[in-house]
């Protein structure tokens, strides 16, 4: 990725031998949009964050794990600001182009001698060290690193000009569509405008971050940050290369959605639910989430049983208008329930073996108009009451 360098490194943050603190530069401010949590209660670097974005630039993107910097009061803060500080001061650079992002256990203070020693340390090792560097250092209960990189082209004046976009995210717990994932940074070497970039970002995440759960929780500290730093030839300041640019970027977070629901706590299989024919799109993304949040769903998917009518009863309290005997419900091409009937035992023992999958497509059709959307979710395990009982442990 041209002009982009990055670095990640263990600072003693977390209790476990593990990197903890992560940076991403540029070598010139870069067109920078973000996205932040939509929970009431957020933590310090989403305060400092939103307003550090209104300029729309950004240099640096400093990361720490192991601790949220959240329900922190004025000295979380104070210790973000201090963050900020010793970045901008070990790159020489304008604090009003770094940003900070925290992931881990709330309520806890940084240990801000971890950052005072950690920081030139990661300045210091951004020539040595790799994306998948920056990438494990940001991980709490993850159990992989999460990276993708498309490239794209457009064509000016009968030349064509390649762009890249990369992404990077980590999430595995705490996932709700509030924006939202827990952290995710993209970055490209195109050429667009922050006013572009955020209308884009905003496009892409409709169709990826904001279609996912794993456990209807919305996270205090969510950012999805995109950078643009220009370094390559690609310009996007027409409807034909910001559509070709759109389309890239969409994929990009698309991709990276999917591995955070595929590497959900606790989870053993990846689901997505369509839901079609609904009176407006409204009801279509109602539906789909509520069945996409619904325990029962998750257990059931868990325990590989096409329970059509636990996915039946979410939609019909999910505020959106259904007709019971109107409904079809497919488990891949598996027809199970056609105009609100059960189709039998033999089409159960179809969908049944359609559950053993990693990979589960369920398609709910209401068959009262147009509206479509969907979700992506996982199941649950007892892994995942394992891992969030011991998580401060």
């Amino acid at each position: 990725m041209k002009g982009f360098k990055f670095a990640g490194i263990r600072a003693g943050i977390k209790k476990k031998k593990a990197r903890d603190l992560g940076l991403i530069y540029t070598e010139k401010p870069a067109s920078a949009a973000a996205l932040f949590t939509r929970n009431q209660v957020v933590a310090a670097p989403v305060i400092l964050g939103r307003k550090t974005m209104e300029k729309g630039l950004l240099q640096a993107v400093l990361v720490n794990s192991g601790n949220a910097n959240c329900f922190t009061g004025e000295q979380g803060v104070a210790d973000a600001k201090q963050c900020v500080a010793l970045v901008a001061k070990a790159l020489n650079i304008d604090p009003e182009y770094v940003i900070v992002s925290s992931t881990g256990v709330i309520g806890a203070p940084l240990p801000m001698d971890k950052f005072e020693t950690g920081i030139p340390e990661a300045v210091a090792c951004l020539d040595s060290c790799t994306l998948e560097d920056f990438a494990k250092a940001i991980l709490t209960t993850d159990t992989c690193t999460k990276i993708v990189s498309r490239q794209g082209k457009t064509i000016t004046s009968g030349d064509e000009k390649i762009f890249t976009i990369t992404g990077v995210a980590k999430g595995s717990g705490m996932i709700r569509p509030d924006m939202a994932t827990m952290l995710a940074y993209v970055f490209t070497d195109a050429d667009i405008s922050s006013s572009l970039l955020k209308q884009a970002l905003t496009h892409a995440a409709s169709r990826s971050f904001n279609r996912i759960t794993v456990d209807g929780d919305t996270s205090t500290n969510d950012t999805l940050l995109c950078m643009a730093n220009g370094a390559g030839q690609a310009v996007i300041d027409n409807d034909g290369s910001l559509k070709a640019f759109q389309a890239v970027l969409d994929d990009v977070c698309y991709a990276l959605a999917k591995m955070i629901i595929k590497d959900g706590e606790g989870a053993t299989k990846l689901a997505s639910i369509t839901v079609k024919g609904a009176l407006t799109r409204q009801d279509a993304f109602a539906a789909a989430e509520a069945i996409a949040h619904s325990p029962l769903v998750k257990t059931a998917i868990y325990g590989q049983d096409p329970n059509w009518g636990r996915i039946t009863a979410a939609a019909g309290r999910s505020g959106a208008t259904v007709d019971q005997n109107k409904m079809d419900l497919y488990f891949d091409d598996v027809l199970l329930v056609q105009n609100g009937q059960w189709q039998g035992k033999a089409a159960e023992k179809k969908a049944a073996h359609i559950m053993k999958q990693d990979e589960i497509r369920i398609v709910l059709d209401l068959n009262l108009g147009e509206g479509q959307d969907q979700f992506l979710f996982c199941d649950f395990s007892e892994n995942y009451v394992k891992i969030n009982a011991d998580y401060r442990s």
